[in-house]
């Protein structure tokens, strides 16, 4: 993957989790096509091991699920959710799979999935080794992969050469943070997406694939939003936590803005609240950039072209490449991962990201943009991940919508000023990454700590 491009920062994929079910599931699938190619016929099992923060809430994540459906060659981005539970239940049942959807083998998956819980790969809290054996016991192929956030995976190989990777930068106008990313801005006299846009080409994508990508993304984000406005009932889990968006949807269908102005805060929550049902019941959805993030960026995306006069599929796009590459700034000085650094790494900078591309399309300057993104992320410093029950549903869901309405809050407050402001962007980036690194490991993605060992779960 071309890791100086920032439209991976936006990938369809299956709930609950991107680091969690879809990373394993993505890593799967790779190891299996690479398996079948190199030794077909010979493979007869298949082994999963799973590390640290995958091992510790890979129940509540579905992580099994998704590694199976992996290895059977599913995609994330072509699924059919009911073939694939139709598919997870048979593998399930029967104990057998067709890896990559070619060879039937033996797999029981209490038996060839592995939990180590307490043992973390140095590379990074996700880790999971894939193995597999021919009949007589000798071993055919084994593959580390980490699961780093957002969907991306890396395999250990390529983390022990990815400086190497890295010396072969193509883009038009390098940059490494965001000072460098603004000076930029400021000599060519252009926008945060335009330098974003021109990139892009430089690393061999034409305007048309790129719109084609950022339409796709409009589309699933807005999409979630309406399915998850429909669907009724409990999400599953064992939690009990019952879908609220489709009776929000329905009471503010009658509300008059005029009446009660305060009323779009309600939309914007419950735009957010709707994506992220629709994420915990395993649905599809964008990470934004991650799955237990993917509600704040499509809930503000709509809160512009819903309510903001003027907005256009054209100001969509801008809107999602100033996101994208604030989200690259992130990812690439600090983390998107809540394993490393909390929940900061995935509602916090899901609301930095939306709050610099919101200030962008309402008209603010890069400096205010730039500000917006900072702002709403220093009041996202510190947040923990505790998932209760391991699962991406309490306190997930309504993180999401309080994530939305502060990035809201952050664009029009720099819009109020002049983009000038104490605390850099690089700044609250780094004071992140130190945060995320000093946080005690039972608040990152573990279920160990916070409102996971607190609250009543019966």
């Amino acid at each position: 993957m071309e890791p100086f491009s920032v439209l991976p920062m936006f990938k369809v994929g299956i709930g609950p989790s991107s680091s969690h079910t879809l990373g394993p599931m993505l890593a799967a699938a790779a190891f299996s096509e690479r398996l079948m190619a190199e030794h077909g016929e010979q493979v007869y099992s298949v082994s999963c091991e799973l590390f640290g923060s995958l091992a510790l809430t890979g129940e509540g994540h579905a992580t099994d699920k998704a590694l199976i459906l992996g290895l059977l060659g599913m995609q994330p981005e072509t699924l059919e959710p009911d073939v694939a539970e139709a598919a997870y239940a048979a593998v399930k049942v029967g104990n057998q799979l067709r890896l990559a959807d070619r060879l039937p083998i033996h797999f029981n998956p209490q038996r060839h999935i592995l939990y180590h819980c307490d043992v973390f790969l140095p590379a990074h809290p996700n880790g999971m080794r894939l193995s597999a054996d021919d009949k007589a016991g000798n071993r055919l192929l084994t593959e580390t992969w980490f699961s780093v956030g957002g969907g991306y995976i890396v395999s250990a190989d390529d983390i022990a050469n990815l400086d190497q990777a890295e010396q072969f930068d193509h883009r038009a106008f390098p940059f490494d943070n965001a000072a460098q990313l603004l000076t930029i801005c400021q000599n060519e006299g252009v926008r945060l997406a335009t330098i974003a846009r021109r990139n892009e080409r430089a690393l061999g994508c034409d305007d048309a694939v790129i719109d084609q990508h950022l339409d796709l993304i409009k589309r699933v984000m807005l999409s979630a939003i309406e399915r998850g406005c429909e669907q009724e009932g409990i999400l599953p889990g064992g939690l009990q936590v019952v879908r609220r968006a489709p009776q929000l949807h329905q009471r503010l269908k009658v509300r008059s803005l005029q009446q009660d102005p305060l009323a779009l805060m309600d939309w914007v929550s419950m735009f957010a609240l709707a994506v992220n049902e629709e994420n915990a019941n395993g649905g599809q959805v964008v990470t934004a950039p991650t799955n237990g993030a993917a509600g704040v960026i499509p809930a503000v995306l709509a809160y512009y072209l819903r309510f903001v006069a003027g907005a256009t599929d054209a100001g969509a796009r801008e809107f999602l490449l100033t996101a994208a590459v604030i989200g690259w700034l992130y990812k690439r000085n600090a983390s998107i991962s809540a394993a490393e650094v909390g929940c900061q790494g995935e509602i916090g900078v899901a609301s930095s990201m939306a709050a610099g591309a919101l200030c962008a399309v309402l008209g603010g300057s890069v400096a205010q943009a730039e500000n917006a993104a900072e702002m709403a992320m220093e009041h996202h410093l510190g947040m923990t991940c505790d998932p209760a029950k391991g699962l991406v549903q309490v306190p997930c869901i309504e993180r999401n919508a309080m994530g939305a309405i502060k990035a809201i809050n952050a664009a029009r407050l720099a819009l109020l000023g002049d983009g000038q402001h104490r605390v850099s962007l690089d700044a609250v980036i780094e004071t992140m990454r130190q945060t995320g690194a000093d946080m005690q490991s039972k608040y990152k993605e573990t279920a160990l700590g916070g409102l996971a060992v607190n609250i009543v779960l019966c």
